[in-house]
C-alpha cells in the first residue's frame, strides 16, 4: 500500500503513538538525576499507563490494600498524573497540618469544570488555591450559613420539616420504605429552606428540585469515570468521551431548578429591608447570578447526600447490632421521654453523639477526603511531593486500621465515650471532615443534622427488616461513588413507639 493510501487518521494516531513517551522519557530522566529525595514508595508503574490497571470501582479499598504493602505515604502513577496516597493519622497531619498551605491547592479536571472556568475564584469546595476570593466565599457561607447565629435562625424550620418527616414515616406504618429516600426529601428541604427559604421536595414526588437527585447522582458518576484528559493533558482540548459535555448539561439542568427564584429576588431586592436566607446575602453583597450558580450547586453536591449517607449507616449500624440500638434507644427514653426529639436535647446524648462518631469511623461518606494539589515541590516524611501532584487522604484506611482502633471493623460506640477525640480536625485518626484549610465550612450544620435526624427516627418508631430478616442478615457492603453509600437501599418497617 502506498503511503497515499493510508487514511489520514490513522497516520495522525501513528505520529501521536510515537510522540506520545516523549514527555515521559524527559520526566524519567528529570527524575534520575534530581538531587531531591526520591517519591514515596509504590507499586511498580508501566510506560505510559502507570497504575491505571490496578484501579478499580472500589477504590477507597483497593488503596488501602496497596498501602499495607507500600506503607502509609506511597505513590502511583496515573497516566503521566502523580497521585501521592496518605494512610496513617502521620501522614495525614504532615498534609493537612505540617504542610497545609503548600499542598492545599485542588486539581481542576477538564472533565467536569467549575460552571466557567473564569468562575473558579468563586468556587468555595474546587478553587485551585485558597486565595482571596475563596477566603470571602469561605466567611459569607460561615456568617450566614454555619455560624452559630446563622444556625439558631433556622432551628424552628429544621425542627418542622423533621417533624414532617415523621408524620409521613408514621403514615408509612407497617409498610417496607426505603429510608434513604425519605430522608433525602428531609435534608433537601432544610437546605433549601436555609438558601432559598423555598421547600424543593415533598413526600409525593413533587416539587421544584424532583429531578435533583438523580443529576447529583449523575454528578458523582461522572466523578468517578477515568478521564483520559486529566490523566494525559495533551489531550486536554478533546473530549472523546464526552464527559465534558454531559457534565456541561448536569450544570444547566441544575440550575434551571432554581433559576425562577433568583429571578423574582432580584425583582424584590428593592423593597426587602432584612435578608432571611442565604440568597438574599449573596444579593445584597453584589453576587452576579453566575457567582450565585456556582456556590449553590457545590452547596448542593458536598450537602446533601452525605447527610443522607451517614444518616443511612447510622440506623444500618444500629439495626446490625441491636445492643447499641437498645443502648441509644434506652438513652434517648431517659433524657427526652415520650416528647418530641429537640435540637436542645442532643447535648445531653453522650450516646448518640457516639453512634454517629463510630458511623463515620467506619463508613466516611467522604472516604478519601476531596483530593488535594501540591502548590510547590515539598518534602514529606523524607520523600518527594512533586509539584502539581494530587494527593489523597485516606480516611477510611485509618479509620479501619487495627494499629489505631482496636476491635477496628466492630461498631463499637462505647469508644467515643469518655473519649478526647473529636470531628474538628485536632485528631488524625479521626478527620471525616478533613483538617486544615480544607475543611468543610459545613462541618457545624452536619454535626447538628445528622444525630438530630437519627435520633428522632430511633425515638419515634421500632424498625423492622422485610420479610421477617434476622437484622444479623443484613447487606453492609458498600458501593464508592466519590462518596460512600451503602451497596443496597436500607429497606425497613416502621411501627410506632408512642
Amino acid at each position: 500500500m502506498d503511503q497515499k493510501d493510508i487514511p489520514l487518521w490513522k497516520t495522525d494516531m501513528i505520529f501521536f503513538l510515537l510522540l506520545f513517551p516523549i514527555p515521559l522519557f524527559f520526566r524519567y530522566i528529570k527524575h534520575v538525576f534530581s538531587k531531591n529525595p526520591p517519591l514515596p514508595p509504590g507499586p511498580f508503574s508501566w510506560p505510559i499507563i502507570g497504575n491505571i490497571h490496578q484501579m478499580g470501582r472500589e477504590l477507597h479499598s483497593i488503596l488501602a490494600n496497596l498501602a499495607r504493602v507500600h506503607g502509609p505515604l506511597m505513590s502511583l502513577r496515573l497516566g503521566t498524573q502523580t497521585i501521592i496516597v496518605a494512610s496513617s493519622p502521620a501522614a495525614a497531619r504532615e498534609i493537612l497540618k505540617t504542610h497545609d498551605k503548600t499542598l492545599s491547592g485542588r486539581p481542576l479536571s477538564h472533565a467536569t469544570p467549575v460552571i466557567n472556568p473564569t468562575l473558579n475564584n468563586f468556587s468555595i469546595g474546587f478553587a485551585i488555591e485558597c486565595n482571596d476570593h475563596w477566603r470571602r466565599l469561605r466567611a459569607i457561607c460561615k456568617a450566614e450559613l454555619f455560624s452559630a447565629k446563622a444556625l439558631e435562625s433556622k432551628k424552628m424550620s429544621r425542627e418542622k420539616k423533621v417533624m414532617e418527616l415523621i408524620g409521613f414515616l408514621g403514615s408509612k406504618e407497617g409498610k417496607v420504605v426505603n429510608l434513604g429516600e425519605v430522608v433525602y426529601i428531609t435534608v433537601t428541604d432544610i437546605l433549601s429552606n436555609a438558601l432559598f427559604s423555598v421547600d424543593f421536595l415533598d413526600f409525593e414526588g413533587q416539587g421544584i428540585g424532583k429531578e435533583l437527585r438523580k443529576l447529583l447522582t449523575e454528578d458523582a458518576e461522572l466523578g468517578i469515570t477515568v478521564n483520559l484528559s486529566d490523566l494525559y493533558p495533551i489531550l486536554s482540548g478533546l473530549d472523546f468521551q464526552g464527559i465534558r459535555k454531559k457534565s456541561k448539561e448536569i450544570l444547566g439542568k441544575l440550575i434551571t431548578i432554581w433559576e425562577d427564584i433568583i429571578k423574582e429576588r432580584r425583582k424584590q431586592e428593592s423593597v426587602i429591608s432584612d435578608q432571611s436566607d442565604f440568597l438574599d446575602a449573596l444579593i445584597k453583597d453584589g453576587y452576579t447570578n453566575d457567582q450565585i450558580n456556582q456556590l449553590i450547586v457545590e452547596l448542593f453536591i458536598a450537602g446533601i447526600d452525605t447527610s443522607i449517607i451517614a444518616i443511612e449507616w447510622g440506623v444500618a449500624n444500629l439495626m446490625k447490632n441491636q445492643d447499641a440500638m437498645h443502648k441509644l434507644r434506652d438513652e434517648l427514653d431517659r433524657e427526652i421521654g415520650t416528647d418530641n426529639v429537640k435540637e436542645s436535647h442532643l447535648a445531653h446524648l453522650p450516646y448518640l453523639q457516639a453512634c454517629v462518631n463510630e458511623t463515620l469511623r467506619l463508613q466516611p461518606p467522604g472516604p478519601l477526603l476531596l483530593p488535594h494539589r501540591a502548590l510547590q515541590t515539598c518534602q514529606v516524611m523524607g520523600y518527594t511531593v512533586p509539584r502539581d501532584s494530587q494527593i489523597l487522604v485516606n480516611m477510611w484506611a485509618i479509620g479501619r486500621d487495627p494499629m489505631i482502633w482496636n476491635d477496628s471493623l466492630s461498631f463499637k460506640p462505647e469508644r467515643f465515650l469518655d473519649s478526647s477525640l473529636d470531628s474538628k480536625g485536632n485528631n488524625f485518626e479521626y478527620i471525616p471532615f478533613s483538617a486544615g484549610r480544607r475543611i468543610c465550612p459545613g462541618q457545624s450544620l452536619a454535626t447538628m443534622q445528622v444525630p438530630f435526624i437519627l435520633a428522632s427516627l430511633v425515638h419515634s418508631f421500632d424498625w423492622f427488616l422485610p420479610g421477617n430478616m434476622n437484622s444479623t442478615e443484613l447487606d453492609m457492603n458498600e458501593k464508592f461513588t466519590i462518596t460512600l453509600r451503602k451497596k443496597q437501599p436500607l429497606q425497613l418497617i416502621p411501627r410506632g413507639r408512642k
